[in-house]
């Protein structure tokens, strides 16, 4: 798995090899894999139902505003009547949308269900992560750090570190944030991450 610096750069990565390859795919909200793991993920969904469920969540993902009530009431339609990956994907576009516009109570439920419609384990990451992000605004630091707990992969290791560092900071351990940060530091991150999580540590009171 490549190590990127943030998200939004694995976003670009998977836009980019998507485009490459002709796959009009939903890459849009799967973060935090290679190319080649996207490549083989959605290989292995693309047969006759997945096809139609692929093209469906394209429809509703590429139709969502939050400012048109209308289009998050077909995304949320959409996800609960899809328990399989596309499901997951539209619970997690949907999350999105309602974090972008304060509804956190929404966007957590959304995440939640998005992480019983799939048994892929990038995919359960990316939605972990967010949802731990989601529960740090709503000042549920402790509910986010047992979320954390659930993402594995040593990809995943320095967002998670990252999340984790803020997490304890907002429960008033700096000590913990520092430890977090130097975990995420010494792992295989991106230089830019490194720098990052540095800066925050050099930040840290005391």
């Amino acid at each position: 798995m490549e190590i990127y610096s943030n998200e939004n750069e694995q976003l670009n990565a998977l836009r980019g090899f998507f485009a490459q390859n002709g796959k009009a795919l939903a890459i849009g909200v799967i973060i935090g894999i290679g190319a080649l793991a996207g490549w083989r993920f959605w290989s292995n969904h693309e047969d006759g139902s997945s096809r139609e469920a692929s093209s469906a969540y394209q429809q509703v993902s590429s139709a969502l505003d939050a400012s048109k009530p209308e289009t998050l009431d077909a995304a949320a339609k959409f996800a609960s009547e899809n328990s399989n990956t596309y499901g997951a994907l539209a619970s997690l576009d949907l999350a999105k949308r309602y974090a972008d516009t304060n509804q956190l109570d929404k966007a957590a439920s959304q995440l939640q269900n998005g992480l019983k419609d799939t048994s892929d384990a990038n995919l359960q990451a990316v939605l972990n992560v967010r949802l731990a992000r989601v529960q740090l605004q709503q000042k549920k630091p402790d509910d986010a750090l047992k979320t954390l707990d659930q993402v594995k992969g040593d990809g995943w290791t320095a967002i998670v570190a990252d999340v984790r560092g803020e997490t304890l900071l907002s429960k008033g351990d700096a000590k913990g944030a520092r430890d977090a940060w130097s975990k995420g530091i010494a792992s295989d991150a991106s230089p830019a991450l490194k720098e990052m999580l540095q800066m925050k540590m050099n930040n840290l009171p005391g």
